[in-house]
């Protein structure tokens, strides 16, 4: 009912924004595969289209082939969730060049990769403000099979993060302070872990990224690390590698995610490069809308329309008052 609903407002806008849409024309944005980039294509798509008069064709892909695609075609014009970590070696160049344009450096708050434990953990014990300080406590965290060790989970066989895992477990010594360091064999074996011990009420400490579902369902905490990050030689060239010696104690890379536009589009748009400059989603609302996607197996456009209908007051400081009128109308 509500795509019908949509639908209908969409086609009534269209028809009574003529001049608008002459100003806009068509725009290809990418629509990641993964939920929260499902959900920002979306929001992005509804805000754009009712707020500004364009018309959005949404490309769906992954992180590698929207940017290459972005780089040497032009299309998409723009990549609302794009994690750039993995993509240095091409986006530098890119932006260095002016082929590719960053327009927002943070479009959501809170997010990236580390160590984690539940907030009912961190209450009990106020003291546990680090890794280091959680690493000298084994015993608040007993492994089920044996008692007498911490349990650290780390990540599944087969994973990027399962060399960074082990090797800052063996950097910061937890063998030889008490722990175990546990593969939890697969996501769904991560997300049980976590989720048995949030329903029990046990302890918990292990690896976790954000915005994820169920980072947002069970409030999960990130936990400094007490150290620097130890700098993208070593991280890259011996943490991050199966067959690193010598690894030493770091916090995680900083995770990073962008908003780009190509070249041309970022030229010729200014407003909708200040809607996208501004649109910044809070981690606590990325983590709730992503629960609300899990828990309701909702579509990136049913999630944008909840998301535009429940926290108005966040968007509506990303638009003009007047295109926040026409985007609330066609709700």
């Amino acid at each position: 009912m509500k795509k019908l609903l949509l639908a209908s407002a969409m086609m009534a806008a269209s028809l009574t924004a003529g001049s608008a849409f002459a100003e806009c024309g068509s725009i290809k944005m990418a629509e990641f595969n993964w939920a929260s980039g499902e959900l920002m294509a979306n929001v992005d798509k509804i805000i754009l289209e009712e707020g500004y008069g364009c018309e959005i064709e949404l490309v769906v892909g992954g992180t590698s082939a929207i940017f290459t695609s972005m780089n040497e075609k032009g299309e998409p014009q723009i990549a609302g969730e794009q994690w750039v970590n993995a993509l240095r070696d091409v986006l530098d160049p890119a932006l260095e060049e002016g082929r590719i344009h960053a327009v927002n450096k943070g479009p959501i708050t809170g997010l990236g990769e580390g160590w984690w434990i539940p907030p009912y953990t961190a209450e009990a014990h106020p003291d546990l403000k680090t890794a280091l300080d959680i690493i000298e406590h084994p015993e608040l965290f007993p492994d089920s099979e044996d008692p007498s060790k911490g349990a650290f989970v780390g990540c599944p066989a087969g994973w990027g993060c399962q060399a960074v895992n082990a090797n800052l477990f063996k950097a910061f010594d937890m063998e030889a302070k008490g722990w175990k360091l546990i593969d939890p064999g697969s996501a769904a074996g991560l997300d049980g872990s976590i989720a048995k011990a949030n329903e029990r009420g046990e302890n918990w400490f292990g690896y976790y990224w954000s915005p994820t579902a169920i980072i947002g369902k069970y409030n999960l905490q990130a936990v400094p690390f007490g150290v620097e990050f130890v700098g993208n030689e070593h991280w890259t060239n011996c943490i991050a590698k199966d067959d690193c010696t010598d690894p030493q104690k770091s916090a995680w890379i900083k995770s990073e995610v962008y908003t780009l536009v190509t070249d041309d589009f970022y030229k010729g748009n200014a407003d909708i490069n200040a809607y996208l400059a501004a649109r910044v989603f809070p981690g606590e609302v990325m983590g709730a809308m992503l629960v609300y996607m899990a828990d309701e197996q909702a579509a990136g456009e049913d999630a944008a329309i909840e998301f535009l209908t429940k926290y108005q007051d966040v968007w509506t400081k990303w638009v003009s008052p007047e295109a926040a009128e026409k985007i609330k109308s066609s709700l």
